[in-house]
């Protein structure tokens, strides 16, 4: 009965861990990604008000203006999908204790540690290393559905999955 006790103490605090690991990946990504967003519409007010202080176009095919607010466009394009981004980390239920490789998982191979969200690369949380990658990447259809304890082969390595959550 005591030992009952001990284990379920013990599990309780190892999920809480987990949970407040994912939590701080989570928040992470929603910060690398808002400043990402904000960062691109600095850009966009650059290029405007560059456009704008050059003036009205000299002809009908002003070649420099017309590249000036195609830059413009190009950033609008790039906030759009920063902005879906974030829409995208929004889904993620942070509850949800995953128990096969899904969107919004932690994903731990011998390897690697994936948080399956969007693709924004390398992330450090607490000295360790993560990697926030999107179900969109070949490496998480390589692993999509499978569980803790299963190997899967990606490039011609053999990975194995330590633990989902």
């Amino acid at each position: 009965m005591f030992l009952t006790l001990i284990c379920t103490i013990f599990e309780k605090k190892y999920n809480m861990d987990k949970s407040l690991l994912k939590e701080k990946l989570f928040n992470e990504c929603l910060k690398q990604q808002m400043k990402s967003v904000d960062n691109i519409k600095v850009a966009i007010s650059e290029a405007q008000k560059s456009a704008n202080e050059y003036g009205q176009p000299k002809d009908r095919y002003d070649a420099y203006r017309i590249q000036l607010l195609r830059k413009r466009d190009m950033f609008a394009n790039q906030l759009k999908i920063g902005l879906e981004q974030i829409e995208t980390l929004h889904k993620i239920n942070l509850s949800i204790n995953h128990d096969i490789v899904n969107f919004g998982a932690l994903v731990i191979t011998d390897e690697q540690k994936l948080f399956v969200s969007i693709s924004l690369g390398k992330i450090m949380i607490d000295n360790e290393t993560y990697y926030a990658i999107s179900p969109m990447v070949p490496f998480y259809k390589a692993m999509k559905g499978l569980k803790k304890g299963d190997t899967f082969d990606f490039r011609g390595r053999k990975l194995k999955i330590l633990d989902i959550f």
